[in-house]
Formats: C-alpha cells, sequence, structure tokens
C-alpha cells in the first residue's frame, strides 16, 4: 500500500475472523513500529503478544470482574470523564456505532454485549499489551511516546492486510492481564491491541469515524 491508502484506508476493527495470524507476521509488524519517534530515543515501549489460551483466560477473567462489579484498575491514568466537544464526540462515534450494529438506545442487552466485547478484546485471535518501564512513571514523554508506536503498529498491521482496534477495557482489570500475560512488575500497563484478520461481514468495522477540519485544528502562524 501507498502511505495515504493506509492512512485514509484504515479503521479500527472490531469483528475478526478466527483465523490465527503467524507470529513471524507480528514481529515484522512490530519491527515496523518501533521506527516511531521517541523522546531523545529512549523508547520507552514494551510489547507482550497474546493468543490462544491465555487470551481465553484474560477474557473471561475481564468479564467476570467486570459483571461481578469489581472496580476497574487500570494502572495509566484515565483522567477526568469527557465534557464539551470531546464528549460531543465520543457519543458521535457510539451512535455510528450503534446505528451499524442495529442497537437501539433502549436495548440494554445488546449495549451490554457490546461493552462487554470490548472487555473480551473484541474477540480478536491475538491481543497486543502495550507496557513503559517503571522508572519512567511520571513522564509526560514516555507516554506520548507509546502512543507514537501505538499508532504506526496499527497502521503497519492496515498495510499487511490486518486489522487492529486500540482497546481501553481490555487492560481495564490490570491484574488478570499481568497474571496471565505474565508481565513483570517492572512494566506499567498502558494499552492493549486487539489484532487480526478482519471480519468484513461484521457491520462496526464499515465504520469511518468522523474527524474534525484541518480549519478547525490548526492554526497557521507567519504565512501570507
Amino acid at each position: 500500500m501507498q502511505f495515504d491508502d493506509v492512512i485514509l484506508g484504515r479503521r479500527s476493527i472490531r469483528g475478526y475472523k478466527p483465523d490465527p495470524v503467524p507470529r513471524a507476521l507480528i514481529e515484522e509488524i512490530i519491527a515496523l513500529a518501533m521506527r516511531a519517534p521517541s523522546s531523545m530515543n529512549t523508547q520507552p515501549w514494551n510489547f507482550t503478544v497474546v493468543t490462544g489460551e491465555p487470551l481465553d483466560r484474560i477474557r473471561a477473567g475481564n468479564t467476570e470482574r467486570n459483571i461481578a462489579g469489581i472496580p476497574h484498575s487500570r494502572e495509566f491514568r484515565t483522567g477526568q470523564a469527557f465534557a464539551g466537544v470531546h464528549r460531543d464526540r465520543q457519543v458521535g462515534v457510539a451512535k455510528q456505532l450503534f446505528a451499524a450494529m442495529d442497537i437501539a438506545r433502549d436495548d440494554k442487552e445488546k449495549r451490554t454485549d457490546w461493552v462487554l466485547r470490548g472487555f473480551r478484546q473484541f474477540d480478536a485471535p491475538v491481543c497486543v499489551i502495550i507496557t513503559y518501564d517503571r522508572v519512567l512513571d511520571g513522564s509526560d514523554d514516555t507516554p506520548f511516546d507509546c502512543g507514537a508506536v501505538a499508532t504506526a503498529l496499527v497502521n503497519a498491521a492496515w498495510s499487511r492486510g490486518l486489522g487492529a482496534v486500540i482497546n481501553s477495557q481490555g487492560i481495564m482489570q490490570s491484574p488478570v492481564v499481568r497474571e496471565h500475560a505474565g508481565i513483570a512488575d517492572d512494566q506499567i500497563i498502558m494499552k492493549s491491541i486487539a489484532l487480526g484478520w478482519p471480519d468484513e461481514s461484521f457491520p462496526a468495522n464499515a465504520v469511518y469515524s468522523e474527524r474534525k477540519s484541518v480549519d478547525e485544528a490548526t492554526n497557521f502562524v507567519g504565512f501570507d
């Protein structure tokens, strides 16, 4: 693919085929992603790639704890709830997805199932967990750099025909993830990325989230 085709064509994929993803292909994608820039070349990111039975145990543990009402224990801070225009954009993409999936506003069963899909890593065959070195905790540069590598990873995956979605629900129950993925204590769990072959029959996969315009986002200074 050409660069523009990747950037403009990529979508967040929330429905996957069960087909396995070869380890060699995942290694290729991660190698590309790690060309992302980082502050002073610190490269704070690490990856734990989970599939098969360990991933099934994470799915089950996440779901069980969520249904039981156990409070979330995400290690990377969430901040305040979105408000104003940011909340409007959050609601906007939810409306797009619910319309695609035919989930009515008052259909609690379907809405609950949709939420639980996130805790199940969207039933993708692979989950990539991004962590960073605990000694860097408190640095704003570190999560910025990990965001860059996450973006590079999903774009690299798309260029190879794979779908992905960056997902916070999958790491909300961090003790479950840490236990079954074998993540060391010197790492902070930041994000998970569901990864696999897109199921083109899954309606939500056709959704392109709306974007604000360049004029809305950009101020040009010193130009004629």
